[in-house]
């Protein structure tokens, strides 16, 4: 019984994930994620890489997820359980890449400038 250990990141979030052969059980930071992802998108965003690679119910997850909101907590852990599939069963790949799940979404909130009322916002011009 060997565990997979995997990252996924999303703007601040960063979800660790721990997969091993199981019944399904999937936690995320000791809550299930039904209950810690209280919305069903989010649930299905999560599930995704069990749905297209047909194995949902066969691995154990365990998650730690720090950081972000819980939208990027959801696609933190949608990504590492994509690269944690990949790396049991690398016929898993063509799958997983045709839904861009191996994507790794770069944005990230910009940083507020000295000067600035917020990252691009100036303050008021006042002429006179």
């Amino acid at each position: 019984m060997s565990t997979t250990h995997t990252i996924g990141r999303r703007k601040t979030a960063i979800a660790r994930i721990y997969v091993q052969p199981g019944t399904g059980n999937i936690t995320v930071n000791g809550k299930p994620y039904t209950e810690y992802f209280p919305t069903l998108i989010l649930q299905k965003l999560v599930l995704k890489p069990f749905e297209l690679t047909s194995t949902l119910g066969t691995y154990d997850v365990n998650v730690n997820v720090i950081g972000g909101g819980i939208t990027g907590q959801a696609d933190a852990v949608k990504l590492a359980l994509a690269r944690a599939l990949d790396k049991i069963n690398p016929e898993f790949h063509s799958a997983l890449k045709a839904e861009a799940l191996f994507t790794r979404d770069p944005r990230m909130v910009e940083r507020k400038k000295f000067g600035q009322r917020k990252a691009r916002r100036r303050f008021q011009f006042s002429k006179r």
